[in-house]
């Protein structure tokens, strides 16, 4: 099997702030499996370490380890299954993992002539189109006024805005009344607070009307102190990372990242116990480029058959210079490219020289 890298950075239109820091640009790893066949798939390795702790290097280090197993392998013979098991065992790197599950479903879903949704879905159909939440990204009232206006102009019913800061409520109270009181409001504190600042700030923000609130403080033990004190729904999403965090009942739903969860064989299993649990279920990008993008989209319109998915965090690419046009967003919903495979061109993702090379 011919394995090829390609490292890109994206840059961001206006710096990106959180609570762990602003961005002004984001790095990732394109991965390319190319099968004795000649059908090729494509996977994404997309680590922020200022969120989740992962270095770029530490994923090369880790892709490089795979790429020993997978060019010895011959990709006919060998199940899918079978070749990120043995990529499991010699990296246990998520971020690493999910590149290489996404490029081998996407062999597989090209091989069947079908879209990855359709490959994922197995047993059931696949939904056409993904409800996307719209990213608020400016820091002052103003700027969130507008943002937030023009994300309700353009369809979105749910819009997600960072807090953790000393100006939440104007910000707040700034998107709600741009966008009335029919846009669901999503706060995400990325952990910025502990328990007690997120009781007394989930609690003087409620009359603003909140969807849920994600990660307002990190761990376990703290994310529950924190449900059984507010009356708004609470979800987790880097401490889902943690070992029995779904099972835990620490919260009310779950933001489930391909990158995380290893690919798209983690995310569905975890998307499974997630409901199996009684947990609401929604899927983001971590600022992924369009392939780890493309791959999370298909998921959800897997995951979402059966049982609809909450508004999820992937209208993200447009926050990118030169990029948006390759997974739009209209009328606040994102279309699942029909195939086959990620059906998106991979030139746009990966530069040709590295894949022909």
């Amino acid at each position: 099997m011919r394995f090829q890298t390609d490292e890109q950075t994206l840059r961001f239109r206006v710096p990106f702030a959180a609570s762990y820091g602003t961005l002004t640009e984001r790095r990732v790893i394109g991965v390319a499996l190319t099968g004795a066949d000649g059908v090729t798939g494509f996977g994404e390795a997309a680590p922020l370490e200022p969120y989740d702790g992962v270095s770029l290097e530490a994923v090369r280090q880790a892709l490089e380890r795979c790429r020993v197993l997978l060019e010895a392998a011959d990709a006919e013979d060998r199940p899918r299954e079978q070749l990120l098991e043995r990529c499991r065992q010699a990296c246990a790197l998520p971020q690493a993992l999910a590149a290489i599950d996404l490029a081998l479903w996407d062999i597989e879903a090209r091989r069947g002539g079908v879209s990855l949704a359709v490959a994922l879905s197995q047993r059931t159909r696949p939904t056409a189109y993904v409800s996307a939440n719209a990213v608020i990204s400016a820091t002052d009232p103003g700027a969130v006024a507008a943002q937030a206006e023009q994300a309700w102009r353009e369809g979105h019913t749910c819009i997600k805005l960072k807090v953790g800061g000393p100006d939440d409520e104007s910000l707040v109270w700034a998107a709600r009344e741009a966008v009335g009181p029919e846009v669901g409001l999503r706060l995400d504190a990325n952990g910025a607070w502990t328990v007690q600042e997120a009781v007394a700030a989930i609690e003087s923000l409620r009359p603003a009307g909140l969807e849920l609130v994600e990660e307002p403080t990190h761990g376990l033990v703290a994310l529950r102190e924190v449900r059984e004190a507010v009356s708004v729904p609470v979800a987790i999403d880097e401490t889902a990372a943690q070992d029995g965090a779904i099972e835990s009942g620490a919260a009310d739903a779950v933001c489930l990242k391909l990158s995380r969860c290893g690919g798209p064989t983690g995310l569905l299993a975890d998307a499974r116990r997630a409901r199996e649990c009684g947990m609401d279920v929604y899927l983001a990008s971590t600022l992924d480029g369009p392939i780890g993008l493309a791959g999370t989209l298909h998921a959800a319109a897997a995951i979402g058959a059966p049982m609809p998915l909450r508004a999820c965090g992937l209208a993200t690419l447009g926050l990118f210079e030169d990029h948006g046009d390759e997974l739009p967003v209209r009328f606040g919903a994102m279309a699942v490219p029909k195939g086959p495979g990620l059906g998106i061109p991979a030139g746009r993702a990966l530069s040709r020289t590295t894949l022909d090379a």
